[in-house]
């Protein structure tokens, strides 16, 4: 019986992950959404859930383009974010460390339901 939640768990867990890349996807070069505006694009999960969703499999996505509500990257990837956000010309507020992008100018407010494949 254990095992049979376990498996429903991952692919409960498989189904979020693959929405939260999606979303991830497609945020245009130069905005921004917070983890929180994710989950709540969503309707699901919280700002930790799409955090853990982009460290264990974001490598292969913008994640730079997916922020804190305050408009830091996450934690140690600020000159690897900035280096992207000064290519694609993001609204910043700091480019000094910490770096931080301009929410207000660079908010996204996610994909219209045309723009994500299901």
């Amino acid at each position: 019986m254990t095992e049979q939640r376990d498996h429903r768990a991952a692919r409960i867990l498989d189904d979020y992950a693959d929405h939260v890349l999606q979303v991830v996807e497609a945020i245009p070069p130069g905005r921004v959404m917070s983890y929180g505006d994710i989950a709540e694009y969503l309707a699901s999960g919280g700002p930790r859930q799409v955090g853990r969703v982009l460290a264990t499999y974001g490598g292969s996505v913008a994640w730079w383009r997916v922020i804190h509500a305050d408009g830091t990257p996450a934690p140690g990837h600020d000159r690897a974010a900035l280096e992207h956000y000064r290519a694609e010309g993001t609204p910043l507020r700091s480019a000094d460390l910490p770096v931080r992008v301009d929410m207000r100018a660079a908010r996204w407010p996610g994909p219209q339901a045309a723009e994500i494949p299901r």
